[in-house]
């Protein structure tokens, strides 16, 4: 593959193509070489193992989400509005205490600070004032819906209708969305106001310094960047600008910049949540899902999110059994949360590597703590995640690179992480990207097998092995060592893009004054599961309230 492979590239592009293939074989090559010394079981031997028998899996045994009650709650004097989250605002609404127009104008003056907004927003979408309006009168006349009211941030590459979504690319131009994701309608329907376009990575893969729209700085740290690719939106809620983002989970791009900002973000079971509306990075790893500031919130949202829309091929079927949350009491009880009858898994390797001393020492905290709450605690490992994560190398790159092949002749004009990535998705062949779709569905089959052996509820590993990546160089430092960024931030979160199961990342503590998380993940489904331990760690730690001083 070289770029005489294709005719239409200028001179220009075809020089960068060829300088960023040939480090592209360099670094494919040895994975590739890997991935070839296991081959499959040839056919007719091969077994359930076509690329869509991963999505039959998982649809298997589909699980609703529960429906929560928001608890009682009401203002204290002088709270400030932009502090309060999803269930706190609608108590107040019912309350009588604020009302959608008075937190939208609250909401607005911070968006007027471009050091609380540190690179996070790109537009503010029209029309906000009178949905306010409108939610006030919903409130007043006893019509509110589930969300009424929940000012919500977009990442760029989810559509708005009439809003500007670039995917953060220079090539996308003025692109205007002409009509509404599959997500931001159901929020729309259940009251919920889209309020900001956030920023992203290019095609939510570029780097951190964004060519077109410049770089989302952390609020825990302006020296050092969100997270990707999620960045605007984990930006937007750390510095308290919404109370709800959207975000995508492609190799952790939820999940990392929750970890990094002190936030709770859920990647759903794959297929839950339509991806209808939202730019293909990956389309058999991409996720869609919500970010807020408590699994308790993210329970409400994910609940009016999922189940399929007739029009994403990977959506599952209606929900047809009762999800059993083994000892799970509802945290929003009267009586003391408890864990007890649930048995947690931890790994021992894989995840507790390239693992900063501080980050496992938040995870062997939330351990201490999950065993406090009367949970089980075992050990567990899942196996081949070193094949599994040169698989996911392999489908992501491939995939974009297919899905940005009709403008590779102006290759040139994409970020250098995007291209570095299309790059290495042109050296695998087809049988390469074909062998890594076909060996989901095993790792699918023995990832379940292994917690049925265990006999556990859900794993609990460390969520990102360092602090945020500082912005001079994009490394991480881990126990004194400088570490390139993307060698660590998707290490632990990647694997479960690819098998599709459900997974949170809940903030553990702080290293050094800046945020760490842990991961739980669940069975295909448990979604609900994840986020209900979640919200019971959250009744006993406060690590989710620490705010940054923006």
């Amino acid at each position: 593959m070289t770029a005489t492979d294709y005719p239409d590239l200028t001179a220009t592009a075809a020089t960068v193509v060829d300088d960023l293939l040939e480090q592209a074989r360099a670094d494919m090559t040895p994975l590739l070489e890997s991935s070839r010394r296991g081959p499959l079981p040839a056919s007719p031997d091969a077994g359930s193992t076509e690329p869509a028998h991963a999505v039959a899996f998982l649809s298997a045994g589909a699980v609703p989400t529960a429906p929560v009650a928001a608890p009682s709650h009401s203002v204290r004097s002088g709270e400030d509005l932009h502090e309060l989250g999803i269930l706190d605002l609608l108590a107040a609404y019912a309350g009588g205490d604020a009302s959608p127009t008075t937190v939208l104008a609250a909401l607005r003056s911070r968006w007027a600070d471009p050091e609380l907004v540190g690179g996070a927003v790109l537009a503010v979408v029209d029309g906000a004032d009178e949905a306010a309006a409108a939610s006030d009168l919903r409130w007043r006349d006893g019509t509110a819906r589930p969300l009424e009211g929940i000012f919500f941030a977009v990442k760029d590459i989810i559509d708005v209708a009439g809003a500007p979504v670039t995917a953060g690319s220079l090539l996308t131009g003025d692109r205007v969305a002409a009509s509404d994701a599959t997500v931001v309608a159901r929020l729309r329907e259940a009251g919920a106001i889209p309020v900001l376009i956030t920023a992203t990575t290019e095609f939510a893969c570029g780097a951190p310094h964004n060519a077109r729209y410049g770089t989302v700085t952390n609020p825990w740290d302006r020296s050092r960047w969100t997270g990707g690719s999620s960045t605007g939106s984990a930006g937007a809620l750390a510095a308290r600008l919404v109370p709800l983002a959207l975000g995508t989970d492609t190799g952790g791009s939820i999940r990392v910049p929750s970890a990094l900002c002190n936030l709770t973000g859920v990647k759903p079971t794959y297929g839950l949540v339509p991806r209808t509306g939202v730019a293909s990075l990956s389309w058999t790893l991409d996720h869609i899902g919500p970010m807020a500031r408590s699994a308790a919130d993210l329970r409400v949202v994910l609940g009016v999110l999922a189940g399929p829309d007739g029009l994403d091929p990977a959506g599952v079927p209606a929900p047809t059994a009762d999800e059993v949350h083994a000892g799970l009491t509802e945290p929003a009880g009267t009586g003391a949360p408890t864990l007890s009858g649930v048995r947690m898994g931890i790994p021992t390797t894989w995840f507790t590597e390239l693992c900063d001393a501080g980050v496992l020492a938040a995870w062997e905290a939330t351990v201490d703590a999950l065993r406090a709450l009367g949970a089980e605690v075992v050990p567990v490992d899942l196996p081949d995640l070193h094949r599994i994560h040169d698989d996911v190398v392999v489908v992501l790159t491939c995939e974009l690179a297919s899905n940005q092949e009709s403008a590779l002749d102006r290759f040139s004009e994409y970020d250098i992480g995007t291209q570095v990535r299309i790059a290495r998705g042109l050296v695998p062949s087809a049988v390469d990207y074909l062998r890594a779709l076909r060996r989901r569905v095993v790792a699918q089959r023995d990832a379940v097998a292994a917690f049925d052996l265990a006999g556990i509820d859900a794993l609990v590993t460390p969520g990102i092995g360092a602090t945020a990546a500082r912005l001079s160089d994009v490394t991480v430092e881990i126990d004194g060592v400088r570490h390139p960024m993307q060698s660590i931030v998707g290490r632990n979160t990647g694997i479960f893009d690819y098998l599709g199961l459900p997974a949170v990342m809940a903030p553990a503590g702080f290293v050094d004054g800046m945020p760490v998380g842990v991961q739980l993940v669940g069975r295909p489904w448990a979604d609900d599961t994840c986020l209900r331990i979640a919200q019971i760690l959250q009744c006993v730690t406060n690590f989710h309230d620490r705010r940054c001083d923006g």
